[in-house]
């Protein structure tokens, strides 16, 4: 049975968006991916498909969702993105914070700065499952 994370960001636009991808790109087989929203914006953002598509990964099949429609049972991680207070907390074996700029107003070559910090991330992230 592949371990579960958990990916949260404010608006499940972008952020969390782009650490489930990688996470399903580089966690093949090893974790269950996926991310939500406190407050979801109800689509992915533009920007965050073209330059995760740069990395070859399509987040044309994901869609923004709330912590509702997660789900159940044990997460093995779960990781929130710069949101704060509008981040609930949610059980898990593991809760860490990645605190990141939400990069939807940044220039291109900043946005992709947030992605490249989030992949490298999210590997040092499974990394660390794989170990446990």
């Amino acid at each position: 049975m592949s371990k579960k994370v958990l990916f949260v960001c404010v608006e499940n636009s972008c952020r969390s968006q782009m650490a489930e991808g990688f996470a399903r790109l580089h966690g093949a087989g090893q974790v269950e991916a996926h991310s939500a929203g406190s407050k979801p914006s109800g689509k992915v953002n533009a920007t965050a498909i073209a330059v995760m598509r740069e990395k070859g990964v399509d987040l044309m099949e994901q869609h923004s969702k709330s912590l509702g429609d997660l789900p159940h049972g044990v997460w093995k991680a779960v990781v929130t993105m710069g949101c704060g207070d509008a981040c609930p907390a949610i059980p898990a074996e593991r809760r860490l914070d990645w605190a990141l700029p939400d990069p939807k107003r940044m220039p291109l070559e900043e946005f992709r700065k947030v992605r490249d910090d989030i992949e490298a991330r999210v590997k040092d992230l499974l990394a660390e499952i794989s170990r446990a």
